[in-house]
């Protein structure tokens, strides 16, 4: 335990929740964590769970005690909360912050610090999380492999087009939710429908997270069969407009991500 870091949240929201779950978990990661009151019933509800989270008295008091601070605060309020603290040169900071440009954040810190912007989904509860980083930095990337698998960026272009990515969680569940309310519409249970479509959509993803598999055409193509019913899927899809559309939605997303007019 010696070796091992203490990490703070100012903000203590969804995402930070989910990561301090994924910290202390056994084997824990780090040795301490200090939550802000912000929002006290998840404060609370940590502190409960796990005997290494204390809930700070104020923001400033995170800072303090912490050898990592995560901001994980709305953009609306971040330069209000950021200005108001006093942060140690050489002090490690990681943003979780949302379309939060990184000149802005250093110039409210207003510290010689370490300041790496990350991208971490609530899946890192479970350590299950991929979080893209920018820029590259061994020791906060070690922190989020172990919350599943760290991305390091080299630049933001790389860590923007991520982010614009991870967009597409929703489109997910929602092409599996269309799948299963067709099935119903066709006569089978919905709870039948359920049972089936999650765990094929989960075998899928396990298949192309497989370290011999090249590339996602490659899988592609296995799983379409010349003249089979997983190739005429894949053709409507990709010759009816899904394909353009997908493309569509994937570059309004990253325009809003970059400050540019999403009328594209």
């Amino acid at each position: 335990m010696a070796d091992m870091k203490t990490i703070g949240f100012v903000g203590t929201g969804a995402i930070a929740e989910a990561m301090v779950h994924g910290l202390l978990a056994e084997p824990a990661h780090v040795s301490k964590v200090y939550v802000s009151p912000r929002n006290a019933d998840i404060a609370a509800r940590l502190a409960a769970k796990f005997d290494d989270v204390t809930v700070a008295a104020d923001n400033q008091t995170v800072v303090d005690h912490c050898d990592i601070v995560v901001l994980a605060i709305r953009p609306q309020i971040a330069e209000e909360v950021i200005r108001a603290l006093r942060f140690r040169n050489e002090q490690r900071i990681v943003s979780v912050i949302a379309t939060m440009e990184r000149q802005n954040l250093l110039d409210w810190i207003r510290a010689e610090i370490d300041l790496v912007q990350a991208i971490p989904l609530p899946f890192v509860a479970d350590r299950r999380g991929v979080t893209a980083i920018c820029p590259p930095n061994p020791e906060i990337a070690a922190l989020f492999d172990t919350l599943g698998t760290a991305v390091q960026c080299e630049s933001r272009k790389e860590y923007d087009l991520l982010a614009a990515a991870s967009a597409m969680m929703s489109t997910f569940f929602g092409v599996m939710e269309w799948t299963t309310d067709w099935l119903e519409n066709n006569g089978l249970d919905r709870s039948k429908g359920q049972a089936y479509i999650a765990p094929l959509f989960e075998s899928l993803a396990l298949r192309a997270n497989e370290g011999h598999v090249h590339s996602f055409h490659t899988l592609s193509e296995e799983f379409a069969t010349k003249g089979g019913l997983n190739e005429q899927v894949l053709s409507d899809f990709e010759t009816k407009g899904g394909h353009a559309t997908l493309v569509s939605a994937l570059d309004r997303v990253l325009a809003r991500i970059e400050g540019r007019s999403t009328d594209i």
